[in-house]
This record gives structure tokens, C-alpha cells and sequence, in this order.
């Protein structure tokens, strides 16, 4: 019986680490090409409460992110956009975090807003806004980028816009590592075909 269930059990395990958004569950996505985890509300300012309609400027936007204590974690910052992508703006640009949940994650596409245009991944979240997000990235000056998930363009504006703000933290959360599931289901199996024999 273990060998019948042991390559069913293996199988689920590959095809949950080939996944490159996974839910850890109480409100984490965790992105496994960088490394991030991502709120899965990504309008949590608002539906805390702490901000009326969750828009933001710049400056707030980040003051909450790095304020913001979530599932016993206090290291929450604004997404970012890295050198390469901070020489112009435009579309298809993956290489910023938000730009790469957008386009690499979500499926969506340059033109379409986020929510008519996705994939399944899209579902792992609530609360994602037709609209502008910030990034924690300054353009300079009065200036921050910000990525519009009406469209999937990749812009800077004024730092005093109100705009969304959704908030992600370097690395993954606290989950079970699959060597110790394994080894917990294993062991469990194996308790249940001693009880099974001792019953016989």
C-alpha cells in the first residue's frame, strides 16, 4: 500500500514546488522567482482600515508599508524597480516586482487592465485595483515610479498623487519545508500500516 501512495504523494509535491506563486495561507503569497511574499489583499490599507480608500501619496504609501505588522511579520516595504528598469517607462517591463507579478505572474497583458486580462494566479489575491500602485523606487525629485495595473505601463509621476499601495516583504514566510512534510507524512503512513497489521 505505501508503495501505491508514496508516488501519488510525490507527485503532488513536485507539482506544488513547480509552481512559482504559492499560498502559504493566512493572507501570504509567496512569489518564488524573487523571493518575495506578497499580501494577498492588495488593498489591505483599505480593508484594514487604516486609509478611506486606500490611495495614497508616495510618502504615505511607504510609511505604511514599513509601519505595517502583518501575520507576526514587521519587515513589509513598497515593490521596487531595480536600475535596468528605471531608464524609461513603458510596457513588458518584468524586471521590477510589480512589473513581473503583472506580466510573469498574473498573465497580464500590455493594454488590458489586470482584471479582465489574467490568469488562475489571479485568483490567489482580493482587492486588486484598476489603477496606479507605487513602487518604493524615486524617479528623483518630485517623482516615484509606479506601475498601472489598468494597462501594465510602468511610469513615473508625482510623488503627491494619491495612488494604491500593496505591500510585499523580502522572502518567504514561515511554512512547513517539504522535507519535514514528507517526513511527518511518512511517518504518519507508516503509524497507519502498523495499525492496520496490528488489527489483522
Amino acid at each position: 500500500m505505501l508503495f501505491k501512495i508514496l508516488p501519488l504523494f510525490l507527485l503532488a509535491l513536485s507539482g506544488n514546488v513547480q509552481a512559482n506563486l504559492i499560498d502559504r495561507g493566512n493572507g501570504f503569497i509567496f512569489d518564488q522567482d524573487l523571493n518575495i511574499t506578497w499580501l494577498a489583499d492588495a488593498n489591505y490599507a483599505q480593508t484594514s482600515g487604516y486609509d478611506l480608500d486606500g490611495k495614497m501619496t508616495w510618502s504615505e504609501a511607504n510609511n505604511w508599508a514599513s509601519s505595517l505588522t502583518y501575520g507576526g511579520y514587521s519587515d513589509w516595504r513598497l515593490p521596487t524597480t531595480p536600475p535596468e528598469d528605471i531608464v524609461s517607462s513603458g510596457f513588458n517591463k518584468t524586471s521590477s516586482e510589480m512589473g513581473h507579478l503583472f506580466y510573469s505572474e498574473l498573465g497580464g497583458v500590455a493594454g488590458s487592465s489586470i482584471t479582465t486580462t489574467h490568469n488562475a494566479n489571479y485568483d490567489l489575491f482580493t482587492n486588486i485595483q484598476s489603477d496606479f500602485y507605487w513602487s518604493a523606487t524615486s524617479f528623483g525629485g518630485p517623482d516615484a515610479w509606479a506601475l498601472n495595473m489598468n494597462d501594465g505601463n510602468q511610469l513615473h509621476g508625482p510623488k503627491n498623487f494619491e495612488s494604491n499601495a500593496w505591500a510585499v516583504r523580502s522572502g518567504d514566510v514561515s511554512a512547513v519545508p517539504v522535507p519535514a512534510a514528507f517526513w511527518l507524512f511518512c511517518s504518519g503512513l507508516m503509524g497507519l500500516i502498523g495499525i492496520r497489521r496490528s488489527a489483522q
